[in-house]
């Protein structure tokens, strides 16, 4: 069959443009085999910078929670975390009871917890847990550190011994130094663009970087149930836990549904990132910088896209973000689709 792939590229530059990011990439997976690479631009908005290569490691920001999410689905499968429908505060031992309340690990990993932080760091709550969906950094810096106490290392380290190696992957890593693989992140397009490093690779902080061709693997190793080359990299199951839907039922309809982190599609609702034609069961992970990892098992398709911009497609919380980020899921099924 031959696909119209000219179409998603043209989208991916046109957003590129559009949105003044020096640095776009798009690999797809079909059948587990990589049937498009596209590489663009160039490392930073500087002078004389490095073209993008398959090689080139961008910053995913948010889209490490798919990450985490898979350390949080082995503490499940292992009986390190007993019940996602355990309380946080058995776990948290050291938040305010009070303020966590009927707060569930459940909550914790689904952005329905309702607990937000202040600049000062005092902790608070916005909505009682599992009545809404909101986006904070609080619960996923909550679970990294847990999932770190639990196994006595960094869940970072964790992945690395437990699937890392054995996928082969080279390019993968949260990163603490500048180097030449390291594409450069824009704030504003009038100024030059900066690494988003960390001071510590333990988890905790949005500096995991990835090759855009490392980024898709990730996603072929959930579409296939863990299962790599005849070997069965991951337990079945734990990929089941971190892909299937793991949100509370919600009285409103048009709020996201989550596995562990992941965006999981299940009837097209209002506010998912997920386009509205793409099939039940996909999923997707996706960061302020750019990154989009879409899964879509009906079609054994998995496509990741990168760009090196924060604040994608005119603002992280107004219309334009979600109607790109929807529409580009749905031109892959105008290209892929029945």
């Amino acid at each position: 069959m031959c696909y119209n792939y000219q179409q998603l590229i043209s989208y991916v530059e046109d957003i590129k443009e559009r949105n003044n990011s020096s640095a776009s990439s798009l690999v797809i997976l079909k059948d587990n085999k990589i049937v498009l690479e596209h590489y663009s631009g160039y490392h930073s908005n500087s002078m004389g910078s490095a073209p993008i290569t398959k090689s080139s490691q961008f910053n995913i920001a948010s889209a490490r929670k798919s990450y985490l999410g898979l350390s949080v689905a082995y503490a499940l499968f292992e009986g390190k975390i007993k019940n996602i429908d355990d309380f946080a505060i058995d776990y948290f031992e050291e938040f305010d009871e009070e303020l966590l309340g009927e707060t569930k690990i459940r909550h914790l990993v689904t952005h329905s917890h309702g607990l937000n932080q202040k600049e000062d760091g005092t902790i608070y709550r916005e909505f009682n847990p599992g009545e809404n969906w909101a986006y904070r950094a609080i619960n996923v810096l909550m679970m990294s550190k847990l999932i770190n106490k639990l196994y006595g290392k960094s869940f970072p380290l964790l992945l690395k011994e437990r699937v890392f190696l054995k996928l082969g992957f080279k390019e993968t890593f949260w990163q603490e130094k500048p180097n030449e693989q390291l594409v450069q992140v824009i704030e504003n397009p009038e100024v030059i663009a900066s690494f988003k490093l960390g001071k510590a690779t333990d988890g905790n902080e949005p500096n995991l970087h990835t090759s855009t061709r490392e980024f898709a693997f990730w996603g072929n190793l959930h579409l296939n149930n863990g299962l790599i080359n005849g070997k069965q990299i991951v337990p079945k199951e734990v990929i089941r836990l971190a892909t299937t839907i793991q949100s509370p039922s919600y009285k409103d309809n048009n709020l996201p549904k989550n596995g562990l982190f992941w965006y999981v599609q299940d009837k097209p609702s209002l506010r998912s990132e997920i386009g509205e034609r793409v099939p039940e069961g996909s999923y997707q992970i996706l960061g302020i910088t750019g990154p989009t990892l879409l899964v879509i098992p009906k079609y054994n398709l998995v496509v990741a896209k990168m760009y090196n911009k924060m604040y994608n497609y005119g603002g992280d919380n107004g219309d334009n973000y979600l109607h790109y980020l929807r529409e580009f899921g749905n031109k892959v099924i105008d290209v892929f689709g029945d």
